[in-house]
């Protein structure tokens, strides 16, 4: 849930409703998501899970000297990128216009509002989906 580089922060998974904040963590050299209120405390998303910014997003280069960027976006969804590949950062935001940012690149500061969660795919199915997925299985 959450990226490998925040493992030594505590954590919990985000909820409906949750006012969060773009952070950067005591235990960890990287960015992501603290509740408000909470700021030791890692939320993880689920990817899927949509977002709501109170103001256009603003991200920062992997390079210090560079100006900030804005998307011009304020809604987005969280995603895993990159999940072959060991030993980089996976959390990103996607946007309607097809941006990708990683949470690492957020500016900190910024909040956002979860506003749904991801469908569960491991909810069982009710009786007579799972007949009729076992008739084709057969």
């Amino acid at each position: 849930m959450c990226d490998y580089s925040l493992a030594a922060v505590a954590s919990r998974p985000a909820k409906v409703g949750d006012e969060l904040v773009s952070s950067r963590f005591s235990k960890s050299a990287t960015r992501g998501f603290a509740a408000v209120g909470e700021p030791g405390v890692a939320v993880c998303l689920l990817p899927g899970t949509e977002l709501v910014f109170d103001k256009a997003v603003e991200f920062e280069w992997s390079i210090a000297f560079l100006p900030r960027r804005k998307v011009k976006q304020t809604v987005a969804r969280f995603r895993h990128i990159d999940e072959d590949t060991p030993c980089v950062h996976h959390d990103a935001l996607e946007f309607a216009n097809g941006r990708i940012v990683l949470l690492t690149q957020l500016s900190p500061g910024q909040i956002a509002h979860v506003l749904q969660l991801p469908a569960d795919p491991r909810v069982e199915k009710s009786a007579p989906e799972a007949a009729v997925s076992r008739s084709f299985v057969d």
